[in-house]
């Protein structure tokens, strides 16, 4: 069991804490089109950062919760990118412009970071309390790689969002994007505008993602500590990543398929634990470091052949997967 003090979580929160400040003040208070090479060093940056911080983790606690953190960090930060790609779809179907575009991410993160808190400490307290949750988190996993890999070819549709339903309906939308804000008055009136109603749709994605990604950290630690630090620095880049990946996400054309494989595997290793602890130890376990080695094998076969697959068919336009079709951007536009 790994034992943190009191002051290990202050100091590492503190160390969050001031790199999501840094995030908000780069993308909220200056906000301006950001550029290839200034999302680049960014997120050269922030994968430094969690790399560091991994060595310096595994140096003291021992690398075989250096071996989780890792684990968990690559996991993360895959599924992270299928989140990167749902906001890019939310971002073009609202047609978000450009300088606007980092505050949106940037508010979208910490929600994202939010909700995962909060789903870590019900995950790890259901855990220590029943075994069983365990067999429910895999099976979890489980559908969610189902579904994931029979509607690999298609996009989640934001009209669907509950969230942005809700807000159309009952709220009063300006047709036009106010200076940035996300409430405003018109003639006295007070209205949200349609920046209000895009972070709705990235919360309600965020809830869904935070859903999936919490079980998947689950299986690959059961340490809360790890689960918190893995989430937290693989948020942390994701605006930098967004600016640098939005040309190549459409050529990750089997990343879908890829993080399917990821969630089924892990599935299966949470439902072997939870066999192994409560029907019998002959029940096999799958160790931390042939799971990093299945999941960094998976993503490199998935990154290689998508850009095999994207070079000899230039047509070829990836998706996020979804559990229903979705029409093409462009006819969003023309919604909007």
């Amino acid at each position: 069991m790994l034992e943190v003090s009191a002051l290990g979580w202050t100091v590492t929160i503190g160390v969050i804490v001031a790199l999501l400040a840094l995030d908000l003040i780069l993308g909220v208070l200056r906000p301006h089109v950001v550029g290839f090479r200034e999302a680049a060093a960014w997120s050269i940056f922030y994968i430094a950062a969690a790399i560091a911080f991994g060595v310096v983790f595994g140096s003291i606690a021992g690398w075989d919760y250096g071996t989780q953190y890792f684990a968990g960090y690559i996991v993360e930060k895959s599924l992270s990118v299928d989140n990167l790609f749902v906001f890019v779809i939310i971002i073009s179907t609202f047609a978000v412009p450009d300088r606007y575009q980092q505050k949106v991410l940037t508010f979208g993160i910490i929600i994202a970071l939010i909700l995962r808190v909060i789903f870590i400490a019900l995950g790890a307290a259901l855990l220590s309390m029943f075994s069983f949750m365990f067999l429910i988190f895999g099976l979890i996993l489980l559908y969610t790689a189902v579904q994931l890999f029979r509607h690999r070819d298609e996009d989640p549709s934001i009209e669907d969002n509950a969230l942005v339903r809700a807000g159309r309906r009952f709220l009063p939308v300006t047709d036009h994007y106010v200076e940035g804000k996300m409430i405003t008055r018109i003639d006295g009136k007070r209205m949200v505008t349609p920046l209000f109603l895009v972070l709705l749709a990235i919360g309600g994605t965020d809830l869904l993602f935070a859903l999936d990604s919490i079980p998947a950290v689950f299986g690959v630690t059961e340490e809360a500590y790890i689960v918190f630090v893995a989430n937290a620095f693989a948020l942390l880049g994701l605006r930098a990543l967004y600016f640098l990946v939005k040309g190549l996400l459409d050529r990750l054309v089997y990343l879908s398929t890829g993080l399917s494989l990821i969630l089924a595997f892990i599935g299966v290793k949470l439902i072997l634990h939870w066999a192994h602890e409560s029907i019998s130890e002959s029940v096999p376990e799958v160790s931390t470091v042939a799971s990093l080695a299945v999941i960094i094998g998976i993503l490199i076969v998935t990154t290689i052949a998508s850009l095999i697959k994207s070079r000899r068919d230039p047509s070829l336009k990836a998706h996020a997967g979804s559990l229903r079709a979705h029409p093409a951007p462009d006819q969003h536009h023309a919604g909007h």
